[in-house]
């Protein structure tokens, strides 16, 4: 280090050598950027450094990149999808736990790395909430395995972020694959064999589905993966099992705490290459044998999975880093002056729903019951008719809810003008409100960092154009308020949604499950996700180079989730196009005036629904 040199400077050159080091592929560019870090063999993206940085943010940022290093060293990607099943829950579960089996060579290996590993992973739990979870969900299942494991491959107890939630949920995940956790340690560097015992492990969990995950049809769907995917994977793993083989000779050195690097070490990550390279063997041998396919009784052909060609490319970036300070101010200024006439009428529709709301907070009455005070009211029954009973009415304290409510906008090139401006408002105006009647809200956009597909297509066409590649642009999500947040700090950002050149095109599906994860994570008891859009995803790229309702397929598949089986309650309100035929729940308006009365009218008709299930509850209760 130069006496000149800035020292996060000096720290991102150490840690790009490190992480090509402890790779096993010198030749890996490291990039630093906002987001969360990935890799993929050639490239690797990391988190940027602060300028000013401490003991515990140098171990996390390390922490990341060892993680990054690992499983660039230890994991096939052709194996893993292989193995992995299909089922989301279950394909979340099996994915975290491949990551502790990469990370856990690593850390058995080399104490410096086991520390960094240590401190990156505390870090995340606390950013996810494991912290304040009080058990187990879809949401943290995959999280506690992944611990259960790391536990049972290294010896070291869950972080301190998690180790509440790992200690309730431990009896009932031990109870049930106990045994399966303690074979995984002698498979650690055997990655189809690990896999295997994975998917025996979640079967156990009851996470397979039965028609999607069955074994043959995870052969059927392996042996389909590798016709399409064809000669052009099967000649990348051998290049990349030759590389791996040239590099096995050279020291590297690791970490500026692990020493030197052990060949043996580079010679497994050879290995699993070379396992890799000559996975259908095993197959192969099974070829011959007559096998009867899962029928489900349905002659429509079937419709190929979801999901992205790369995530190497995709951003989750606060509002602040997309623009300067000033520009946000003057932005700010700007959607102030253009929506002035439009402040009285939201502002008297906000009143009325604090109104409602810090009614709701406090007292609410019951009438018609045999005993209480006397219904003055309902006299004029008896006066009619004098065997009619007196009625009477009781006061009582209602139970509401920690509430937490999530808007989605859609930031599509669609909604420019004035859709969005009315947009960013009516959130404004939303959150200022439901912040006094002690609800949070959290404010996120839905966009992509680029017209026509931008570096994903790049990196696809470099790859030889495959078939059927998946989404094929770089997603950008956008925080605009988190929950946590007050008003007073966000308010300016939300100025961002004027910015030209921000709105692109909408990927609904991949933004509708990100906004839903987040709202899984937080520990409020009622948590409601309101979108606002103006009609079907739509992406040139993906479209291009895949079947026409792509996108569409997955939004709906991914909308019926969340209302059949999550916790979340979802809203969607289409500005200009019909969005009934998406959501259950749903308004369409045709003027964009109308957005906020309709999201103000729309919550007050949530909380009025909790309110009528609480007094059920109470009758119920009483008549038991």
């Amino acid at each position: 280090m130069s006496d000149n040199e800035p020292v996060s400077e000096a720290f991102r050159r150490v840690v790009a050598a490190a992480t090509r080091a402890l790779s096993g592929h010198p030749e890996t560019e490291v990039n630093f950027a906002m987001g969360d870090p990935t890799g993929s063999k050639g490239q690797v993206r990391l988190r940027t450094p602060p300028p000013s940085l401490d003991a515990a943010e140098i171990c996390m940022l390390r922490g990341e990149a060892d993680a990054v290093a690992l499983r660039l060293r230890h994991h096939s990607d052709a194996t893993h999808a292989r193995r992995a099943p299909r089922g989301e829950v279950a394909r979340a579960v099996f994915e975290a736990a491949e990551q502790a089996r990469c990370e856990a060579l690593g850390a058995n290996a080399y104490v410096g790395v086991a520390g960094n590993l240590a401190a990156a992973l505390d870090q995340q739990c606390r950013a996810k909430g494991l912290d304040r979870a009080q058990g187990i969900d879809n949401a943290t299942l995959p999280d506690v395995v992944r611990l259960l494991v790391r536990e049972h491959l290294t010896g070291v107890a869950p972080p301190e972020g998690a180790r509440k939630l790992v200690d309730v949920c431990r009896p009932w995940i031990e109870g049930k694959v106990g045994r399966k956790l303690g074979e995984l340690e002698r498979l650690i560097e055997d990655q189809d064999g690990f896999g295997r015992a994975l998917r025996e492990l979640i079967a156990q969990l009851n996470l397979l589905d039965d028609e999607q995950d069955s074994p043959d049809q995870a052969e059927a769907q392996a042996d389909e993966d590798q016709g399409e995917g064809g000669e052009s994977q099967a000649q990348g793993e051998s290049q990349a099992s030759d590389k791996s083989s040239e590099d096995a000779g050279e020291g590297t050195e690791a970490d500026s705490e692990g020493g030197e690097q052990e060949g043996t070490e580079t010679d497994s990550a050879a290995d699993d290459d070379e396992r890799t390279a000559s996975g259908g063997a095993e197959e192969s041998e099974t070829a011959g044998r007559v096998r009867r396919p899962n029928f489900s009784g349905d002659n429509r052909p079937r419709q190929p999975q979801y999901r992205a060609y790369t995530n190497q490319f995709d951003e989750e970036v606060e509002a602040e880093e997309l623009c300067e300070a000033a520009e946000l101010t003057r932005l700010r200024a700007q959607l102030d002056q253009q929506l002035a006439h439009l402040k009285g009428v939201t502002s008297r529709l906000a009143n009325r729903l604090q109104r409602r709301l810090m009614a709701k907070q406090t007292r609410s009455w019951e009438f018609d019951l045999d005993e209480g005070l006397l219904d003055t009211a309902r006299l004029s029954r008896v006066v009619v008719n004098p065997e009619f009973p007196l009625s009477f009415k009781r006061e009582f304290e209602t139970d509401f809810r920690d509430t937490v409510v999530t808007l989605l906008i859609d930031n599509s090139g669609s909604m420019r003008g004035r859709p969005i401006t009315v947009a960013a408002m009516s959130a404004d105006i939303l959150a200022r409100t439901l912040e006094r009647c002690a609800v949070k809200v959290e404010i996120l956009g839905f966009t992509t960092r680029t017209w026509k597909g931008g570096r994903s297509r790049e990196h696809w066409l470099a790859n030889g154009k495959p078939a059927a590649p998946g989404r094929l642009n770089d997603l950008r999500h956008i925080v605009y308020k988190s929950a946590d947040a007050p008003w007073r700090r966000a308010r300016r950002s939300l100025g961002l949604m004027l910015r030209e050149g921000l709105l692109k095109e909408n990927i609904d599906g991949e933004a509708l499950l990100w906004a839903h994860q987040r709202l899984l994570a937080r520990t409020e008891q009622r948590r409601i996700l309101m979108v606002i859009s103006d009609g079907a995803p739509v992406d040139d790229s993906t479209l291009s180079v895949n079947p026409g309702n792509y996108l569409e397929r997955h939004l709906r598949e991914t909308i019926k989730w969340i209302e059949t089986v999550s916790p979340v309650q979802l809203i969607a309100i289409g500005i200009g196009h019909d969005v009934t035929r998406y959501y259950k729940r749903a308004v369409t308006i045709v003027d964009a005036e109308q957005l906020g009365g309709t999201m103000l009218e729309e919550l007050a008709s949530l909380f009025d629904e909790d309110i009528a299930t609480t007094i059920r509850s109470g009758h119920r209760a009483r008549a038991h």
